[in-house]
């Protein structure tokens, strides 16, 4: 399964054949770098990449260019977001010239990393690592902050931040030892040396920082500036691995959660119907690097970890599958699901960190209702033979795993994930035999707070068996009553009392009425 994120051209680009470089003093262009420009656009791309040396020479002068018209832009291009037609991108160069010089740099630099990534390539011994990367020890060349600058200060410039976030990641990636092709040593010039991985560390670090940054905004567009550099960066082992120590499985994961409420609330019909397409194909990219990241499960403690925390990636990737938004999203989400649940904590154990292994992912899919989901998608027709292959398997693990799990781990699931669902484990008899299994392994009652904060829940339902849970919990454990109110879920119950739901109301009476009195059989 692979993928690769579009990028759409600059909405300027028309204006690009007029730009003239003597006027623009700005940019503090030597004789020499505006040869070199006009050159290159006299010539085939290929001619000009055609030796590592002049290529260096060349991605120097543009991202100097970069760097010189990224300082004072007006800002009227970046506010563009439609393709212009000639006429209107004409305007724009007369209006901002270095926001047109921005994008035409930014152009250019996508174009030589395309060609660079290129049988072409290969074969002329020509690579992003012997271009961007100089000297006998092969380190990064120092202009790259250019394009640093672009993301962190180009707000509001989708094309600008979306493009130079993809430009640096595709050339931060080409120095990781796991990406290595023969290209980067079978160089024209007989360097025979690979770039410099020591030397894109701090980038590569400094470019996921950013990353995440844009990952905890709610806005779509904001989200979208990064999809195609995480995409790049999820593709080699290293960046998965910098790109969860910072917190990007958490990110993603809530980024899923929240595409997919939207798109759902969203109509399909009329002028909104290219905004669900288009929050479908999101969707898929960022499932899509969720699923990457899910390889270095067998390698890193710290990412099955990371995969567990609140169940919110598992919840998330079940959510998909039941919404079965398209076929591939519904294919890359059961991908990182069996990923998960086919998973060992063998290969490289922390000694002191609880286990995390398949065994955990698969409560958490069973508590997250996927047993359900799985069931349904086996009665469609897929045209993926791989989704048909995911799902039968994923249907054996879960089944196997249920059959082992007690009714007690079930409900300890299913709490600890939020997601309720009415069942055998939410009844009286339940409670009575199992709400001594309330206080925890610590004694801290750890279940009984998460039902408390699920009364604040916004699905109805969750909010009404939490009630009852409560309620329950109250009149069979002793002294329930007492450890109810004193963390505060006399007070959240009380409140929904009123709630215009007349089942919820009902639930948060009875509970209620259950922790103030003490016979409650007696008063049923």
């Amino acid at each position: 399964m692979a993928s690769k994120s579009s990028l759409q051209p600059s909405p300027v680009a028309a204006a690009f054949r007029s730009l003239q470089w003597d006027p623009l003093s700005s940019l503090r262009l030597t004789p020499q770098e505006t040869a070199l420009l006009r050159m290159a656009e006299s010539n085939p791309i290929e001619y000009t990449l055609g030796d590592a040396r002049d290529a260096t020479m060349y991605v120097r002068v543009l991202l100097k260019l970069l760097a010189e018209a990224s300082v004072n832009v007006s800002g009227h291009v970046a506010r563009i977001t439609e393709e212009c037609n000639e006429n209107r991108a004409l305007d724009a160069l007369d209006a901002d010239p270095l926001g047109v010089v921005t994008h035409y740099a930014i152009a250019k630099l996508s174009t030589i990393i395309a060609t660079l990534s290129s049988p072409w390539a290969a074969e002329n011994g020509v690579s992003i690592g012997n271009v961007f990367y100089a000297g006998s020890e092969g380190v990064l060349i120092e202009q790259w902050k250019a394009l640093l600058r672009v993301i962190s200060k180009g707000k509001g410039d989708a094309y600008a931040q979306r493009s130079a976030a993809l430009c640096l990641a595709q050339i931060l990636v080409a120095a990781c030892p796991s990406q290595r092709g023969a290209s980067d040593t079978n160089a024209k010039d007989g360097a025979g040396r690979a770039p410099s991985y020591s030397s894109a560390i701090e980038p590569l670090e400094a470019l996921t920082a950013w990353v995440i940054t844009q990952l905890k905004s709610p806005n779509a567009v904001t989200v979208g500036t990064t999809v195609p550099a995480i995409m790049t960066l999820t593709s080699a082992t290293e960046g998965r691995q910098i790109f969860a120590a910072s917190g990007g499985i958490k990110y993603l994961s809530r980024q899923l959660r929240q595409r997919e409420k939207s798109k759902s609330s969203s109509s399909s019909s009329g002028s909104s119907e290219r905004k669900a397409n288009s929050s479908v194909q999101q969707l898929y990219e960022l499932a899509f690097c969720l699923w990457c990241l899910t390889y270095e499960l067998n390698n890193f403690a710290d990412v099955r970890a990371d995969f567990a925390k609140d169940g919110l990636p598992v919840m998330a990737l079940v959510e998909l599958v039941s919404s079965a938004p398209r076929e591939k999203v519904v294919r890359v989400a059961l991908a990182a699901l069996r990923n998960l649940a086919t998973c060992s904590a063998d290969i490289h154990p922390e000694p002191d960190m609880p286990r995390i292994d398949s065994k955990v992912f698969l409560g958490e899919m069973i508590a997250c209702g996927l047993m359900k989901a799985i069931k349904l998608l086996r009665d469609r027709q897929f045209t993926d033979p791989d989704i048909v292959e995911d799902v039968d398997k994923l249907h054996k693990l879960l089944a196997d795993n249920f059959k082992e799990m007690t009714r007690w781990e079930v409900y300890q699931n299913e709490v600890e994930t939020g997601q309720l669902s009415w069942g055998s484990t939410h009844t009286e008899a339940f409670f009575k035999e199992n709400a001594k299994m309330m206080e925890g392994k610590d004694g801290d009652f750890k279940l009984v707070k998460i039902l408390i904060s699920l009364l604040s829940s916004s699905d109805e339902d969750i909010s009404a068996i939490a009630c009852f849970d409560l309620g329950e919990f109250c009149r069979h454990y002793p002294n329930g009553r007492a450890i109810a109110k004193r963390l505060g879920g006399k007070d959240l119950a009380m409140t929904l009392i009123e709630h215009d739901n007349p089942e919820l109301q009902r639930h948060a009476l009875q509970c209620v009425s259950k922790m103030m009195v003490q016979n409650w059989e007696y008063v049923k």
